[in-house]
């Protein structure tokens, strides 16, 4: 039996202590129908029968099934659904039905009413789930999902190998999608292949975004930082659950890229998130990462008033305003945001990280801290649209580039002549005069704050950090050839799939860094710890400051970007300084 309730059409926001009526979830997720199973192979080595899956129906229980994406309801995070894919055999390997503490789970996709507070969990429901499926469509030469903007956006999925059951037991890896708290989706990402080959459960989880996500007045009328509650909640239901599917709940790592690494990051500095993981890897991404995060909500909550036409008079006016908003009108707020920040709300985050870090006054689990050796080099430029980057740079448009970031961030022009002194100098070379600006703009947004998050967290707790610099051969002929490891350029080689779950084609060297790195990964999760038997070592991060360098052939670097990290860390501070002491003087008098 299925249980259906209508999804809501009116978004709300929250209110100081009473429930709220429904409300849709700013998240991209494919449309559902009826489902396949999504089986691979593994072209570059021969695979045992424990390591394939049929594409075949879920309704099946035959021994060769390995893999079964099937779609069930959420039981302890807050609106909308999980996406749960599990094994076919079920908790007894003869059956297709998994208990949780709140019910069975089969696997039918159930609306149910979505609101915008941090929610308790739900009543145990009867009845079976029965499985859905994705539509695709063809696009350059990849398949992807029809996708559209869905209000029960609150999905996971759960991945675990052929032969798991209730005690197996297994580490647990949660993955949290990047996107500038903006977008994504869980669906972007298949973790088939690292639980098969690497003998974990993967867990992929979706949250809210944008504005409904992130949204903040600053007080209790929308305190903000929704988003992080709903990962806080669906890390609860993994520590209720996740023994169901095989998985041990006291060995679980959370890991993310981009905003994920930042919501990965935020965790280990929020006192609310305390016992739920046990490890922490951090993919150009974390919590000091300018843009998402912020002292208050006040700029974010007048940009929502001027673009929804409410008035600002106080925060209970606007958020009543808000709440008489149509779907379609939320969703147009939502949209010219490229980024939004999480809030200092004195619940997820009670002071800023940085203040948080610097006290020691985290978290203090093993983590894993990268970045890529060319993270500003195409993908953000062109989302962002900061510049062409089929153009060649001069002078004159690195200076416009770079206003538009620091009109974006909020800093003050000074801030760009400074930078420009310190990267760029009197250089007028088109091409090193962009690589000199890309190598600025990647220190300031990812670099710098994953180095600074590193030396904090190494005080209390072992850190291993990376810096990845392969350039994936199949993308050599889309994008410029001057370009390294750009943003994102890794994720394949962790999860050996591009995003919907589409296989790229390695070449045999890539084959082996990418089965370097999914190890490296799960042994993190095993005991903290990514060194094993045939990898090349991979140093602490202590006061040696050494680090892997991730490459076709791995090697041990030391002391990456010290010099500019002495910029960013002491030399630019002094100088602002210097150059506002002038400034308030002349105030005075």
């Amino acid at each position: 039996m299925t249980a259906q309730s209508r999804s809501p059409t009116t978004p709300t926001f929250p209110g100081p202590s009473q429930r709220t009526p429904p409300t849709p979830c700013p998240v991209q997720t494919p449309r559902l129908g009826k489902a396949l199973i999504h089986g691979w192979t593994d072209p570059g080595q021969p695979l045992g029968e424990q390591q394939r899956v049929r594409r075949q129906r879920t309704e099946t229980s035959e021994p060769t099934m390995r893999l079964h994406r099937l779609r069930a309801r959420l039981s302890a995070v807050a609106c909308g659904l999980l996406l749960l894919l599990v094994r076919g055999q079920g908790q007894d390997s003869a059956s297709s039905i998994r208990t949780t503490h709140t019910g069975q789970v089969l696997g039918v996709l159930v609306h149910v009413r979505c609101d915008l507070h941090p929610l308790n969990a739900p009543e145990s429901w009867s009845g079976d789930l029965t499985p859905v499926k994705s539509e695709f469509l063809s696009q350059f030469n990849m398949t992807y999902p029809s996708v559209s903007m869905s209000e029960d956006c609150l999905y996971l999925s759960i991945y675990t190998p052929a032969h798991s059951h209730e005690g197996s037991n297994l580490p647990v890896m949660v993955w949290i999608h990047g996107g500038a708290l903006v977008f994504g989706m869980a669906s972007l990402y298949d973790g088939s292949m690292l639980a098969a080959l690497e003998d974990v459960v993967v867990v992929i989880i979706q949250y809210r975004l944008g504005v409904l996500g992130f949204f903040s007045t600053g007080d209790k009328h929308a305190t903000g930082n929704w988003g992080y509650l709903d990962q806080v909640a669906a890390l609860r239901w993994v520590q209720q659950n996740i023994a169901h599917f095989g998985g041990n709940p006291d060995r679980v790592t959370i890991f993310g890229e981009s905003a994920g690494g930042t919501s990965v990051s935020s965790l280990v500095v929020s006192p609310i998130s305390q016992g739920l993981f046990h490890g922490a890897i951090m993919e150009s991404g974390v919590a000091l990462l300018p843009g998402l995060i912020a002292s208050s909500g006040d700029v974010i909550s007048t940009v929502v008033a001027n673009l929804s036409s409410c008035d600002q008079v106080d925060s209970e006016a606007l958020v009543g305003c808000l709440r008489g908003k149509s779907k379609e009108e939320i969703l147009a707020i939502n949209k010219p945001f490229k980024m939004i920040p999480g809030v200092v709300d004195g619940i997820f985050l009670p002071r800023h990280p940085q203040e948080l870090l610097a006290s020691a006054d985290f978290q203090p689990v093993p983590s894993i801290v990268g970045v890529n050796n060319d993270e500003f080099g195409w993908v953000i430029p062109k989302v962002m649209r900061i510049y062409d980057t089929q153009k060649e740079m001069d002078r004159e448009a690195s200076q416009a580039a770079l206003q538009k970031m620091l009109t974006l961030m909020m800093l003050p022009p000074t801030f760009g002549d400074l930078l420009m002194e310190e990267y760029i100098g009197d250089n007028g070379d088109p091409q090193t005069l962009q690589a000199q600006f890309q190598e600025m703009m990647a220190d300031y947004m990812f670099v710098i704050p994953a180095l600074q998050v590193a030396h904090f967290q190494c005080s209390r707790a072992p850190v291993y950090f990376y810096e990845f610099q392969h350039q994936p051969s199949w993308l050599k002929n889309i994008r410029p050839p001057h370009m390294k490891a750009d943003h994102g350029d890794e994720l394949p080689f962790v999860f050996r799939s591009f995003f919907w779950g589409n296989y790229v084609k390695f070449t045999e060297e890539e084959e082996q860094l990418s089965r370097k790195m999914m190890k490296y990964w799960a042994n993190f999760a095993r005991n903290g710890n990514p060194n094993g038997e045939g990898l090349p070592h991979w140093p602490l991060f202590d006061q040696e400051e050494q680090y892997l360098q991730l490459n076709l052939q791995p090697a041990v670097g030391r002391a990456l970007k010290a010099h500019r990290l002495q910029f960013w860390k002491k030399t630019l501070p002094q100088k602002i300084q210097e150059l506002e002491e002038p400034e308030e003087r002349h105030t005075e008098l």
